[in-house]
């Protein structure tokens, strides 16, 4: 498949344009499913300039090689019904309907993926326990490429659960298509060990009074950069986008959202919550600093009337050197709307929250430690899942049983 789409085509057609057009918009940036229609990124490209290059094993310029298939395996709940698994060639009518690559990256790893791992939840059907997808790296030193699709169609329920784990370098193109009335519950684990590279370039249609719910949660890998795109194919579809994220040292980590609004009466709703340690006191010169960065764009167009959106980032820094750069970005083309905001925090502990438990009697490193934890418990609170919600706690414990706070 070598035709290029654009990701924000919705019931009324716009013409995708090539990077650097006068007057462009992000949601109009040129996508393709073939590599040779990019450049190579560059430290100085604006969707790069954070990203350390030199770290991402050749995912980004073609040097990684031919690769090989992701090894995805498929969890379905026992006894349920309306599910359909299965994998299909490249060139599938069924690929590329959400959205397509925005980047070299992104398309390379297209090209080199001839599988792609397919879940569909039929028509009317609500799945009451969840889909796991678990995504298993090559191996340390190997590379692999991927392609997902999981498809929710009319008024159907199910809550999918992607996680990534192993060694090994990864990149990946994902869909999430919900449709017309369909109700969407995704949790994005990022779990790999210390030595991975991950690059996902993901795309999430929602339909018309649609309803998602999308949780990314970050904790391990080398390098991890998450490219999430929103958009709306009719009125009334709703998207809450969650986050939470603990960097150590030696390891980056990279959110570049962007939710289209280019249909009316839509809803979005983005919280990312990170922190942020290491290295250290003692350990050697060569480790490098922890080090994140979140960019979340919303553009509302001009059809785009009766919007509602907000997005926050907040970012904790429980050591001195780590490093967090948080850019919200809000592009208004309609002032007919109910709402349009954005905020984003850096910075250490709260002097008041810190006085107050002080006061009681708590000590110094053990006040730090509940406000690490409530820092947090605005996202996990959130997610529907009783036993998500205690893994992802209990990841943040073992992160703090490391910091010397």
């Amino acid at each position: 498949m070598t035709t290029s789409v654009n990701e924000t085509e919705s019931a009324k057609v716009q013409t995708p344009v090539k990077a650097g057009t006068d007057h462009q918009t992000k949601g109009d940036r040129f996508t393709s499913f073939d590599p040779a229609d990019f450049t190579v990124p560059h430290a100085k490209d604006e969707d790069w300039r954070f990203t350390p290059l030199r770290r991402l094993n050749g995912l980004h310029d073609g040097t990684a090689g031919e690769g090989q298939r992701a090894n995805v395996g498929v969890h379905l709940p026992e006894g349920s019904e309306g599910i359909e698994t299965s994998e299909l060639p490249a060139d599938s009518d069924k690929l590329g309907r959400a959205g397509a690559p925005v980047d070299y990256a992104a398309a390379y790893a297209w090209a080199h993926t001839s599988v792609a791992d397919y879940v569909k939840v039929t028509k009317n059907t609500a799945v009451e326990d969840a889909i796991v997808i678990t995504v298993t790296g090559a191996g340390e030193g190997k590379t692999s490429f991927g392609t997902l699709v999981v498809e929710l169609e009319q008024h159907a329920e199910a809550t999918v659960i992607v996680r990534y784990e192993g060694s090994g370098s990864h990149s990946d193109n994902v869909e999430f298509i919900v449709g017309d009335g369909a109700k969407l519950t995704t949790v994005v684990v990022e779990d790999w060990a210390d030595d991975a590279v991950h690059l996902s370039n993901s795309h999430i249609q929602v339909g018309r009074d649609a309803t998602v719910r999308h949780t990314y949660a970050c904790f391990g890998g080398s390098v991890v950069r998450a490219v999430p795109h929103v958009r709306y194919t009719d009125q009334g579809g709703d998207a809450e986008l969650l986050g939470v994220y603990f960097a150590d040292a030696n390891q980056y980590f990279e959110q570049r959202l962007l939710v289209d609004h280019s249909v009316r009466n839509c809803r979005s709703n983005v919280l990312y919550k990170g922190a942020l340690q290491g290295p250290q006191g003692g350990e050697t010169e060569r480790v490098r600093d922890a080090r994140t960065a979140w960019i979340g764009d919303v553009l509302i167009r001009p059809d785009a009337t009766g919007t509602d959106t907000y997005e926050k980032n907040n970012n904790l820094l429980l050591t001195s050197g780590a490093r967090a750069d948080s850019v919200p970005n809000l592009e208004i083309q309609t002032g007919e709307i109910i709402g349009a905001g954005h905020a984003a925090t850096v910075g250490r502990f709260d002097d008041e929250q810190m006085f107050y438990l002080q006061s009681r009697g708590i000590p110094e490193s053990v006040a730090k430690m509940l406000i690490v934890r409530g820092f947090f418990t605005d996202v996990i609170k959130r997610i529907p899942l009783e036993d998500l919600r205690e893994q992802l706690e209990s990841k943040i414990e073992q992160e703090l049983e490391h910091t010397v706070l």
